[in-house]
């Protein structure tokens, strides 16, 4: 079929569709009622256009609740303004709302379908609408308009190209694949069989058991042990000493060799108790009492000094009794007196046991009276205590200080700080008299070094009072 030309030089259509007017023909075309579309104008320009595609009422006001916002006072917060009763909408307006509506009786104001209209519950006008009706309403400022339309095609459903809809299995080149599985089965089979026992010959283990017998006894001898000259030297000479020791005891004891025998023992033995009470005898005979030694602490030292500075020497005096060497030695017999420790304490010389010279050496020079000790803070449990036996270290720090002055004399309060741990942080003194400055240091010092129980409440102050004088 050949087309005409158009007067303007065009090619004449033909009766056939062009291709986008048949595929809207495809479509499938929607049946049913029609629906609601309204347009709102304000200031003369449509600034909303809504299809209600779902058949609902449509509400207007100043409530964000509404389908439709309106600014106005005049209309409720949710008005009405299309109910949709059964299957048909009805308009609804009020008195303060204008405009006209197209009908099947023709176009009419809102002013003159008052009267025949009908009153709805909330006290608007109701008009029944037809499909093919249309028209405004002015409500304030805002202008609806309204129509039915057929509703519009249903948008079919957004689908993915076959290219990405295919998956991860389409994806695969499935040749590669098959390849490179039998490419490692392959692979990692040599290598577990590389590294299995299964190709391993058999072993017996009762013939590897007996060979490894044979072998450890075809092995030579260890070598001997060898041992060093000085090690043997030195081992040989204590042995000798060790023997040695025994025969130089019992010749010094009995000029022979051999033990001491039973009786000679017993002797020794009550001698050496008659030494130990004429030790004791000599403590009591010119010094102070036994009383004053256990309480005040105060030891004679005079007398034991003289016995050390007098190089008797003890050995056995075969069985007449116990010898005392050195120039004032004698025998120590019970009730008798003796030389050697018994002249200890005497002032003459040529006792009738023959003892040698005597000599009285005094004790100390000064004493050290320790008051009681005050303390503040956290109470110390063992303070009192600790504080006691200190005073034989203040005694020997006034004693030093007496040696290069002997008028020395006075009392000094030592204030002691007490760590949480018992430890003294600090020691300050107040001294009075005629005390030196060294013999406070030593008596700081010695409280210093002193240790005291854990003070409750983490910390505590002792004051020390101590009072040192010239010993009668």
């Amino acid at each position: 079929m050949s087309q005409q030309p158009f007067a303007g030089g065009g090619p004449v259509p033909s009766g056939r569709p062009g291709q986008m007017t048949a595929v809207m023909r495809a479509m499938p075309q929607v049946t049913g009622p029609k629906v609601l579309r309204i347009g709102l104008v304000q200031g003369g320009k449509v600034i909303e256009e809504r299809v209600i595609k779902q058949r609902s009422h449509v509400t207007i006001g100043p409530s964000e609740k509404s389908m439709f916002v309106v600014p106005s006072q005049s209309v409720p917060p949710n008005f009405r303004l299309f109910e949709l009763i059964g299957n048909e909408y009805h308009l609804n307006f009020l008195d303060g709302m204008t405009g006209r509506v197209a009908l099947q009786t023709g176009i009419t104001d809102l002013t003159a379908l008052r009267g025949q209209a009908k009153r709805s519950p909330q006290g608007a006008y109701q008009v029944r609408l037809t499909e093919d009706a249309r028209g405004k309403v002015v409500v304030g400022e805002t202008t609806f308009l309204f129509q039915f339309v057929a509703p519009p095609p249903v948008q079919p459903r957004p689908q993915l190209p076959v290219s990405v809809k295919g998956g991860l299995s389409s994806q695969i080149d499935w040749t590669m694949t098959i390849i490179a599985a039998f490419s490692f089965l392959f692979h990692f089979g040599m290598v577990g069989a590389i590294y299995s026992d299964w190709m391993d010959p058999i072993v017996d283990d009762e013939l590897n058991i007996a060979g490894l017998i044979d072998s450890v006894k075809s092995l030579p001898p260890p070598p001997p042990i060898e041992v060093p000259t000085e090690a043997s030297t030195s081992t040989a000479t204590s042995t000798a000493a060790a023997e040695a020791a025994p025969k130089a005891a019992g010749a010094g004891a009995s000029g022979k060799k051999g033990s001491l025998s039973t009786g000679e023992r017993a002797r020794l033995s009550a001698q050496l108790d008659q030494l130990e009470m004429a030790t004791l005898g000599a403590l009591n005979s010119q010094g102070p009492a036994t009383a004053g030694v256990l309480k005040g602490g105060d030891v004679p030292t005079g007398a034991l000094d003289a016995a050390a500075q007098s190089g008797a020497g003890v050995s056995v005096g075969g069985a007449t009794g116990l010898n005392l060497g050195g120039g004032g030695g004698g025998v120590l017999r019970p009730g008798m007196a003796g030389g050697g420790l018994g002249a200890i304490g005497q002032t003459t010389a040529g006792t009738p046991g023959g003892a040698g010279t005597g000599a009285v050496v005094s004790g100390p020079k000064g004493n050290a009276n320790v008051g009681a000790s005050e303390v503040r803070g956290g109470a110390v449990s063992n303070a009192d205590r600790v504080v006691a036996g200190m005073r034989a270290g203040f005694r020997a720090c006034y004693n030093r200080g007496l040696a290069s002055n002997p008028d020395l004399q006075g009392s000094v309060r030592i204030t002691a700080k007490i760590g949480p741990n018992g430890e003294v942080l600090s020691a300050t003194p107040n001294a009075t008299g005629s005390l030196g400055e060294e013999v406070v240091n030593c008596v700081v010092r010695r409280i210093q070094s002193a240790t005291f129980s854990p003070p409750e409440g983490g910390g505590a102050t002792i004051v020390i009072p101590v009072t040192f004088a010239l010993q009668k």
